[in-house]
């Protein structure tokens, strides 16, 4: 057979297949495909997955973000959501999983919302992601830039309730809050199932208040928050604390009655006091809990965990060391004590 006259094989596939296939792709690499044909123009507003991740409109090889490459791709970000958005065919009505992965930038983030309220307005979507980046991420920023992002993203959210108010998946980074916008937040977006904050807080040692009927995992990594109360988190079944600096135990836990996964993460200092798991966890379901301790020697310290505090007959302790520690030794307030070699269950 001819070359000119040789069947596409691959658009001759019913829809089905080819949407399985541009699934599995970003929005950028499937709206690439629209150059194939007539028909492959059509596919991209058909599909049940929408992934956006801004860093993918870097140029290949690029891992370093300027300013100006940041403003650039961020604009790229805005045109593919607006563009796949409108063309969306309102007769598939059900979008299993939308992520959207951008820059918090005054205007750009606010087209992204509310491009994506028009569609949870229209659509059933079953799992909705934002993962919002800031500059301040790769550059040396100070505390001046943490609040200028959070007032930057409280903007941003109170201009787009209809966003957030879908959101199942939260990802926050490099943001100071006022005092109740945490609080605000979590009351718009009352379909939460998973929260991540990385280096946010609400002024200096500051104590967070988490209440919540959807949210199932919470991961606090590098905040400087003095203590995290998990008031009414019905749902609850993972919680991670990494890089706790306090002169006091991190947790206060309420109604968690799923709770089964802990992971606490402290930055072991010498004029810290001893950590009683038993007076913050008892009474939870915990059955796997990881303890990781940083910076000066564990071996000045003694982590106390009752084996009593756990409705389940089994659980696991798992325990990061620094490498150069010889031993940790961990106490059972009910059953004497033992000595865990510094690979014991290591993890990370």
């Amino acid at each position: 057979m001819e070359d000119g006259n040789r069947e596409d094989v691959l658009s001759n596939l019913p829809d089905h297949i080819l949407l399985t296939i541009l699934d599995r792709l970003n929005v950028r690499d499937a709206a690439r495909t629209c150059v194939l044909s007539r028909r492959w123009q059509q596919l991209p507003a058909m599909l049940s997955q929408i992934k956006l991740d801004v860093l993918d409109f870097l140029p290949e090889g690029t891992t370093a973000c300027y300013e100006r490459e940041i403003v650039r791709i961020n604009g790229a970000a805005v045109e593919a959501t607006k563009s796949i958005m409108s063309r969306r065919d309102p007769s598939r009505n059900t979008i299993h999983l939308l992520s959207m992965k951008f820059f918090l930038r005054d205007n750009d983030t606010i087209s992204i919302g509310h491009a994506v309220g028009q569609i949870m307005a229209t659509h059933k979507v079953e799992t909705a992601q934002f993962a919002i980046l800031t500059e301040a991420h790769y550059s040396r920023r100070g505390d001046d830039d943490l609040v200028y992002y959070g007032r930057n993203f409280m903007l941003f959210f109170e201009a787009c309730p209809g966003a957030f108010g879908g959101l199942t998946r939260l990802k926050l980074q490099d943001l100071r809050f006022g005092k109740s916008d945490i609080c605000n937040v979590l009351l718009t977006c009352k379909q939460l199932k998973h929260l991540r904050m990385f280096n946010c807080n609400s002024g200096v040692w500051t104590t967070l208040q988490v209440e919540h009927l959807e949210l199932g995992e919470l991961e606090i990594v590098n905040c400087s928050f003095r203590k995290v109360v998990l008031i009414s988190l019905p749902k609850l079944t993972q919680m991670a604390f990494h890089g706790w600096i306090a002169f006091q135990d991190p947790l206060s836990v309420g109604d968690v009655p799923l709770l089964e996964t802990v992971d606490l993460t402290n930055v072991c200092l010498s004029s810290h006091k001893m950590v009683k798991l038993s007076e913050f966890l008892g009474g939870t379901s915990v059955r796997n809990l990881r303890l990781g301790f940083e910076s000066e020697k564990v071996s000045r310290h003694r982590c106390f965990a009752s084996y009593g505090f756990t409705s389940f007959s089994t659980y696991i302790i798992t325990c990061l060391f620094d490498a150069d520690l010889g031993a940790t030794r961990t106490s059972d307030e009910t059953a004497g004590s033992r000595v865990l070699p510094a690979n014991f269950c290591a993890y990370g």
